[in-house]
């Protein structure tokens, strides 16, 4: 057995159902996961992972990598060792960190009574738990250019979310002077210089933007979000640094006692629903 499929293997067997947030079940014939929840997790086919872990599958991508790691709640040592052994180069220091440790896995597993999501430092949505899909639309239903944060509001607005005129104002300066700053942290990342060059290219917004060269990092905002299934929620939304990494964790929270907290309490139970209802 190849280097990379022992150490998928192992690492697979490690991690527990809870651990990822699954029901144990009866009949299990080991404590770790089943090939087929590591596929579910990461997105893949049964067959591609038994192909993995059998030496029979080989160059695996970037992206199944970086879904592999998740999955499998790698440390950054770990991840870099899983690269290495499928003869992939780990990110490098000058490259956006995308991978979401376990540490951070484990706090968005356990604030599942509030929206959250993990994003990336160019505003890349990397995980969410299940009442920030109720309330935003399944983020996995996206892909390429439209789970970046920064592309969707310059280039389709915020449909579904309203904001107050001059709050709007603050949120776009400082998307923008967030990215700038991503742009000097990051200077060897192909993926955000070619996002910042589409942007300049297709949104006159983020172009006159960018030309203030603005440096800011978003921390905070006010929003209504207009189109949940239990009706418009006024959220309170915070952004919190990952101690360790530049990974931004969004939380939102609604005045307590409130009609919102009302609705939010309401949307813990139909929204879920709703979504399960969708997915399943």
């Amino acid at each position: 057995m190849n280097e990379f499929a022992s150490v998928l293997r192992s690492w697979r067997e490690r991690v527990t159902p809870a651990d990822v947030g699954l029901p144990a079940g009866a009949g299990r014939r080991t404590a770790g996961l089943r090939r087929e929840e590591l596929a579910a997790l990461a997105g893949v086919s049964v067959d591609y992972i038994v192909g993995l872990e059998q030496g029979r599958a080989s160059h695996p991508s970037t992206q199944m990598l970086r879904a592999l790691a998740v999955a499998l709640r790698l440390t950054d040592d770990e991840r870099d060792h899983l690269y290495r052994a499928a003869g992939v180069a780990p990110p490098s220091a000058g490259v956006v960190p995308r991978h979401v440790g376990p540490g951070v896995q484990r706090l968005v597993d356990r604030l599942g009574d509030v929206p959250l999501a993990v994003f990336s430092a160019t505003f890349d949505i990397l995980l969410w738990n299940p009442l920030w899909a109720a309330m935003n639309g399944d983020p996995s239903r996206l892909a390429g250019r439209d789970r970046n944060l920064v592309w969707r509001f310059f280039t389709s607005g915020h449909p579904g979310t309203e904001f107050e005129a001059w709050h709007e104002e603050e949120f776009a300066s400082d998307l923008a002077g967030d990215l700038r700053a991503a742009v000097g942290r990051y200077p060897n990342d192909t993926a955000l210089a070619e996002l910042v060059q589409r942007l300049l290219v297709v949104s006159p917004e983020f172009e006159r933007r960018w030309a203030e060269a603005k440096v800011a990092q978003h921390r905070s905002s006010r929003k209504t979000v207009t189109q949940t299934p239990v009706g418009p929620i006024t959220i309170d939304c915070d952004v919190l640094a990952a101690p360790g990494s530049d990974l931004r964790i969004v939380v939102y929270t609604v005045a307590p006692e409130s009609v919102d907290a009302e609705r939010l309490d309401l949307l813990r139970v139909t929204g879920l629903q709703a979504l399960g209802a969708a997915g399943g």
